[in-house]
């Protein structure tokens, strides 16, 4: 890049004007502030991924998740943990990576701080003494435009003054023109350093999201060997209780035990009490109390 920006467009036709000056001045200023507005904007963003990889971490080691699971299942849930820790690993290191990026944002600025202060001094030191020239000279105009018994020897000192100004003024132009280059360099080193800074940030966003992206893979990849069917042939190995179920309860008639045997294998209903024997009649079917209706005896059999 030409650096002849700066000293080409920043001029004023009155002599005693800084008014370009002043300008690069405030532009450098903005940008300085630029440059710690990005480095604080590091910093809490540090604060942020250290405070969430801090968060994560307690969360995966203290949190339960799934962990009566057994069998494949089981292991991708540990594979997952796994995971998780160690993406909130990376958040944390990437908030160290983004506290040294801004430390060394904080360095540039204080360098260019210093590089500026050289050459402000220089130009405030011109400044001034093309000012205090200036006003020599017009305090000598005007004597000379009021004195008219000593117009030679004014006229000379005018001349004299005017030849001293122009020197003043020519070392001024020079040191404008060398301040207009510095700080261009500056502010084009300045921009490639912050746009750099940015680009790199960036990329470091971007790296931890592939980072991520590749340890839950290893989640994906865990849950692909993950087998329903194993899991619960597990379970069936680990927990089963029997393989023949009950028999089925049979009918059996408590007043014929004889009719009704159980087939052998056969379960029989619960040994419930039985009836006693039939009482014996005390009448005989001749006893009027016996009854009988059309040869059918009231006596259940």
């Amino acid at each position: 890049m030409t650096r002849s920006l700066f000293k080409g467009n920043f001029w004023s036709a009155d002599i005693l004007s800084t008014v370009g000056y002043d300008s690069i001045i405030q532009h450098l200023n903005n940008g300085r502030k630029n440059c710690k507005e990005f480095e604080e904007f590091l910093k809490e963003r540090a604060a942020v991924e250290e405070r969430y990889g801090k968060d994560l971490l307690s969360l995966s080691r203290k949190k339960p998740c799934g962990q009566s699971e057994t069998n494949t299942l089981k292991r991708a849930l540990e594979v997952f943990k796994q995971q998780v820790d160690s993406v909130a690993q990376c958040h944390i290191q990437l908030a160290q990576s983004l506290r040294e990026e801004a430390r060394k944002m904080e360095e540039f600025r204080e360098k260019q701080k210093l590089q500026r202060k050289k050459t402000e001094l220089i130009m405030d030191a011109i400044h001034k003494q093309k000012s205090l020239q200036f006003k020599k000279t017009m305090d000598l105009f005007v004597k000379l435009a009021t004195s008219k018994t000593a117009v030679e020897d004014s006229d000379k000192a005018y001349m004299l003054h005017i030849s001293t100004l122009d020197k003043v003024r020519e070392e001024w132009q020079s040191e404008h023109i060398k301040a207009c280059e510095a700080f261009e360099a500056q502010e084009c080193e300045r921009i490639n350093f912050f746009r750099n800074a940015l680009w790199l940030h960036v990329n470091q966003l971007s790296q931890q999201c592939v980072t991520s992206d590749e340890m839950y893979e290893q989640v994906r990849k865990s849950l692909e060997m993950c087998s329903i069917q194993k899991d619960i042939e597990y379970f069936v190995n680990q927990r089963k209780t029997g393989q023949i179920p009950p028999a089925p309860i049979m009918y059996e008639n408590f007043y014929s035990p004889q009719k009704n045997a159980v087939p052998p294998g056969k379960a029989t209903a619960p040994n419930l009490a039985r009836r006693g024997p039939l009482p014996i009649p005390k009448t005989s079917p001749d006893d009027p109390d016996y009854s009988l209706v059309d040869d059918y005896s009231l006596l259940y059999q």
